[in-house]
C-alpha cells in the first residue's frame, strides 16, 4: 500500500458522488449511507478520516487473501503490460494456464473450465448447459438460497428477493436441512438429514423426474445464513441425482477456494469415494478472483 494520508474533505466528496450517481444493489436508495473506503491492506481497510477497520466479512465474502496482496497486484501489472484483454474465440496463455490449474484442483473427471463474468453469469450458463444436455427444463433449488440477480439465477434463489423477479420458467424450490429451524420437526442432525432427503425425493417424484434437468444447491448455504449440511446430506443428494438421471450443480461462489478448509466445499462434505463421479457442475467466483478482477467459472 502506498502511503495513505487521511483526507476527510475528499471523503465527503466521495460520499456525495456516490449518493448523486451510484445505484446500489438490493437497497432502498434513500435509506442507505455507504461508508467511503479509501484504501486497504491485508485484513484491514481505512476510511478517509484515517479510521482503521478489521474486515471480518471480507467485504462481500470475496477478499480471501486480503486487500492489495503484493503478488497479485504485481501479476496484474505485468499482465496489463503484456495484454489487457482478448476475445473469447482465441487461445491465450494466461487463460489456458488458469483453466489447467483449476481443473487440477477439482475432481478427476473435470477437464474443462468455462470462464464467465461473475457468479450469476456462471449460474445462468450452468442452468443452460444442464437443460441442453438433459433435454429437461426444471431446476430444483433450496428455499434458503441465493444464486445471483440475473433472470434464471434470481428465480433459482429462494429468499424473498426472488418474489418480484420470477420471470424465468421451470424453477422449483424445496427445503434443505436446517436443524435450528427444521421444516421436518427433527430431533437431531441424523433425523434432519434423513427427512430432508425424503422431502427432496418426494418433490422429485411429484414434479416428474424426467422433467428435472438439475438440482442447484450451494454446497454451504451462504447469504441465507451459512448453513452447513449435515453429514450424509450431499451423499444423499448425489444418490438421488444418480437414481433419476439428474445433474447436480454445486454453487461454490461463496464457499469455494479454501473457505471450508479444502479447495471446494463439496470435497469437504462429500464422501471421498463419490468425488470422482460424473455430473457435478462446480461454480466458483468470489473466492477465485479474490475480487481483484471480475471472473467466474463453470
Amino acid at each position: 500500500m502506498s502511503e495513505f494520508l487521511p483526507n476527510p474533505a475528499r471523503g465527503k466528496e466521495v460520499f456525495d458522488l456516490d449518493r448523486a450517481h451510484v445505484f446500489h444493489s438490493w437497497s432502498a436508495q434513500a435509506q442507505i449511507s455507504p461508508l467511503p473506503v479509501a484504501t486497504g491492506k491485508g485484513s484491514y481497510f481505512w476510511d478517509f478520516d484515517g479510521k482503521k477497520y478489521l474486515d471480518f466479512s471480507c467485504q462481500l465474502v470475496f477478499t480471501n487473501i486480503g486487500f492489495q496482496h503484493p503478488v497479485v497486484v504485481d501479476a496484474i501489472k505485468k499482465q496489463a503490460d503484456l495484454l489487457t484483454t482478448v476475445a473469447p474465440q482465441v487461445a491465450n496463455e494466461a487463460r489456458g494456464e488458469a483453466a489447467k490449474r483449476i481443473v487440477e484442483l477439482a475432481s478427476p473427471h473435470h477437464q474443462k473450465v468455462f470462464f464467465t463474468n461473475g457468479g450469476a453469469d456462471g449460474v445462468e450458463n450452468a442452468i443452460r448447459m444442464a437443460r441442453l444436455h438433459t433435454n429437461r427444463h426444471k431446476i430444483l433449488s433450496f428455499y434458503r438460497s441465493y444464486h445471483g440477480n440475473t433472470t434464471s439465477a434470481i428465480s433459482a434463489t429462494g429468499d424473498p428477493r426472488r418474489w418480484p423477479n420470477e420471470l424465468a420458467y421451470g424453477h422449483v424450490h424445496f427445503f434443505g436441512p436446517y436443524s435450528y429451524r427444521s421444516a421436518f420437526w427433527s430431533k437431531n442432525e441424523e433425523e434432519e438429514c434423513k427427512r430432508a432427503l425424503e422431502h427432496l425425493e418426494s418433490v422429485i417424484t411429484f414434479e416428474g423426474p424426467n422433467t428435472i434437468a438439475a438440482i442447484l444447491i450451494e454446497s454451504v448455504v451462504g447469504t441465507a445464513g451459512v448453513l452447513i449440511p449435515p453429514q450424509g446430506y450431499l451423499e444423499g443428494v448425489r444418490a438421488l441425482c444418480d437414481k433419476y438421471g439428474i445433474l447436480w450443480i454445486a454453487d461454490e461462489v461463496m464457499s469455494g477456494f479454501g473457505r471450508t478448509g479444502k479447495w471446494f466445499a463439496y470435497k469437504q462434505l462429500l464422501a471421498a469415494e463419490l468425488l470422482g463421479v460424473r455430473k457435478i457442475k462446480a461454480l466458483m467466483q468470489r473466492s477465485l478472483r479474490w475480487n481483484y478482477y471480475e471472473l467466474s467459472t463453470r
